[in-house]
């Protein structure tokens, strides 16, 4: 049988030839509009903050409008099937948390999403510990009156948390687990409301990110007790670290910028180097910092690595725990 190509053939032939410099051309001066980028906490907690500060410089950088849209509930989980569920094109993306990536798969019973299918990561954008706060209320000045109070009260106290599965949360249960004590965990949609209940003493203490945690404390209205981190913040050096008192006691938040999987691999590598750029500059790196947070760059495939080592290595934690939400 011989081979027939039509002049339509031909016709159809060279037109997509010739649109596909067009779209490799317009994924290469991406954003060529308002792009949406769904947030995963309500506004004003610490991602919320590190993400508009992201935002706005590229803005700055590409001319074009990037817009907070925050969709918080379930530890970010809302918000991540939002990313997930929406279309591949470059216009929709989101941040990457630690939360619904790498704790939630173990933590939840059931999700809406898969984080190795769903969600296509990008780059890192910034890693930041966690510090332990305590209510004013609350006698102990350390760690260690606050475990020997805890010992003598068992299920007396309440920590709060931005959400079930968030690393705020995590926080409390390894130190529920390392340090042998009991508490009820209290889980908010977000960390503001959390502080407005602590401070009003209706909890006790909190892990937060330190940003808010950091300010509530230097304005007095809550004690610093330590951070999560492996080594002290550069923010707050007076403040120990918790495994100065529970070895190796160590919880790190992370975020960063990922899309619907699906989306192009021109588009992830035009996304990786503007990031890459965003993030090499002095005000991003200033204004990170004092918020608490690290400037993390990651290629796409050092982000996929890094987000399934970190489920690994944090599943065994949450079984030993006992913590599970249905």
């Amino acid at each position: 049988m011989k081979n027939t190509i039509t002049r339509r053939t031909t016709l159809g032939l060279g037109a997509g030839l010739l649109a596909a410099p067009a779209i490799v051309s317009a994924q290469g001066n991406w954003p060529t509009g308002p792009i949406r980028f769904i947030g995963l906490f309500p506004p004003g907690g610490g991602t919320d903050i590190l993400s508009r500060i992201w935002c706005i410089k590229m803005s700055e950088m590409t001319g074009q409008q990037f817009v907070v849209e925050n969709r918080s509930g379930s530890g970010g989980n809302v918000g991540t099937e939002a990313i997930a569920r929406s279309t591949p094109d470059g216009n929709t993306i989101g941040l990457a948390s630690v939360a619904p990536l790498a704790i939630s798969p173990t933590l939840y019973t059931r999700l809406n999403y898969n984080p190795a299918r769903d969600i296509a990561l990008i780059s890192g954008l910034w890693q930041l510990p966690n510090m332990l706060v305590v209510n004013n209320d609350v006698p102990a000045r350390s760690v260690p009156e606050l475990i020997a109070l805890l010992k003598a009260n068992p299920g007396k106290f309440a920590f709060a948390s931005s959400g079930s599965g968030t690393t705020v949360h995590l926080s409390g249960e390894m130190f529920k687990h390392l340090a042998g004590v009991d508490m009820l965990h209290v889980p908010y949609r977000g960390a503001a409301p959390a502080h407005i209940d602590l401070a009003g003493g209706r909890v006790h203490m909190i892990f937060d990110n330190i940003p808010q945690a950091l300010a509530l404390a230097r304005d007095g209205k809550v004690r610093a007790l330590a951070v999560t981190g492996a080594q002290r913040s550069p923010q707050a050096p007076e403040i120990p670290t918790m495994a100065e008192f529970l070895p190796g006691f160590e919880i790190n938040s992370w975020g960063g910028v990922c899309a619907p999987a699906g989306i192009s691999p021109a588009l992830i590598r035009r996304i990786n180097e503007l990031t890459k750029q965003s993030l090499e500059t002095d005000d991003i790196k200033r204004r990170f910092f004092e918020n608490g947070a690290t400037t993390w760059y990651t290629t796409p495939e050092e982000f996929v690595k890094f987000r399934a080592e970190n489920e690994a290595a944090f599943a065994p934690l949450i079984r030993a725990s006992g913590a599970k939400v249905d």
